[in-house]
């Protein structure tokens, strides 16, 4: 079927899902802009914990890492992103996990953002690697050998301090390539 109009084109239906997602740290300039959009979709429109903007002053100094849906292999749109830095030397902290809602159910995006985020760092020299995880995935970091050190309360919400078991994390020294993950599974 050939289509007359591009209004033709718009009406048709589309049933497209990525056959895979790069997973790798921030390079271009697009790539941030819509992380930070992601993470204000997520952390200020649906879950309500910040009022505008989630971005604060580690985000001058943290690396940011973004899950691409990939078209043929070219990146098409963010679909997901996490941030680390360095707390003190050889202890890094991951915050900010974010996956687009329609994109939750494609391939294993959160727990290869985790991957990587641990990963590099360990390729960095990091010894420890912490994050304030949101109860209710909790149970996604056990599965990717992290033990909670703590339990807090963090902008009103339940949190575990978690540790990353670092001999599960070999490191990964081309972070800006990063992996390809498919869109099978669940992250």
């Amino acid at each position: 079927m050939f289509c007359e109009t591009f209004d033709e084109l718009d009406a048709l239906p589309l049933d497209f899902t990525p056959a895979e997602y790069r997973v790798k740290w921030a390079t271009l300039p697009w790539e941030s802009n819509e992380a930070y959009a992601l993470r204000r979709a997520v952390f200020c429109v649906e879950q309500g914990i910040f009022v505008g903007d989630d971005r604060d002053e580690i985000d001058g100094h943290a690396k940011l890492l973004v899950a691409l849906s990939c078209i043929a292999g070219v990146p098409e749109q963010v679909v997901g992103t996490v941030r680390i830095h360095e707390t003190q030397p050889r202890t890094w902290l991951g915050s900010r996990l974010a996956v687009h809602a329609a994109f939750r159910s494609h391939g294993k995006l959160g727990s290869t953002l985790i991957r990587l985020a641990v990963s590099s760092a360990h390729a960095l020299g990091c010894d420890t690697f912490l994050a304030h995880v949101q109860r209710q995935n909790v149970p996604l970091f056990r599965r990717l050998h992290w033990q909670t050190v703590a339990e807090e309360t963090l902008f009103g919400r339940p949190h575990d301090l978690m540790e990353a078991d670092l001999a599960h994390y070999p490191p990964c020294f081309t972070p800006e390539s990063g992996f390809v993950t498919s869109s099978r599974g669940r992250s």
